[in-house]
């Protein structure tokens, strides 16, 4: 059966789910919000890279802007994804690093997030945002059990299982998380939602009733991964 993409669904998620469909390989793009750290980085490998052409000095320069422009291009890498099936998929690609009992019912599913992961962040269901709050703090690593405080952005999302609550939390090196969408917006589930800049932590609150599916140590993939179970 053909799939029909949501009117709600972002431009390039519609090419994903055209991709898939059609039976291509999905592309990789480079993440909305990485200009900052992007243009700069490779603006100076490539004038540095020209300035060699001149004198061979410039290559201790251009050498190390080059591997840094190579790695800018790796961290803020976007992949395509086809959508994996489940009531609650990862928001995010990484580990399972805790899960936790909440003292109202729910269940605490954090997820570490290396520099080497992908940054962008997924919605773990399809539903309607109703919040998104920025909530300033710390900027501990977030494998570290203070992380709680740092800054972070909380999400929470109208859905076929109630209010679902999902936070990005930055870490010792990720200072910038980018909302992509707003308050009242539409999303499908495994849409792109967001980006945290370098390594990080998302948290997502599974509600009571509902089983985990995952376990500790366990690497995820972001809009692929299911985190709850039948």
């Amino acid at each position: 059966m053909p799939i029909s993409p949501s009117p709600h669904t972002s431009v390039t998620d519609r090419d994903a789910l055209a991709a898939t469909t059609a039976g291509r390989r999905p592309r990789v793009t480079i993440a909305r919000g990485a200009t900052p750290w992007f243009v700069p980085t490779l603006a100076t490998a490539a004038v540095t890279t020209a300035l060699t052409r001149r004198s061979g000095k410039w290559a201790l320069a251009a050498v190390p802007a080059c591997a840094l422009g190579a790695g800018m291009l790796w961290f803020f890498r976007d992949p395509e994804r086809e959508i994996g099936t489940g009531r609650v998929i990862s928001p995010a690609d990484g580990v399972v690093q805790s899960i936790d009992a909440w003292p109202d019912g729910r269940t605490r599913v954090a997820i570490f997030m290396s520099p080497l992961n992908v940054h962008v962040n997924r919605a773990p269901l399809p539903g309607t945002v109703t919040s998104v709050e920025h909530v300033p703090g710390g900027f501990v690593p977030a494998f570290n059990k203070d992380s709680d405080q740092n800054e972070r952005v909380v999400w929470h999302f109208d859905t076929e299982l109630g209010d679902i609550e999902m936070v990005q939390i930055a870490g010792a090196v990720a200072r910038r998380i980018v909302p992509y969408v707003d308050a009242g917006t539409k999303v499908e589930q495994g849409e792109r939602i967001g980006l945290i800049r370098f390594g990080s932590r998302v948290d997502t609150y599974l509600p009571a009733g509902v089983e985990v599916g995952v376990e500790v140590g366990q690497k995820t993939t972001a809009g692929v991964t299911r985190l709850d179970r039948d």
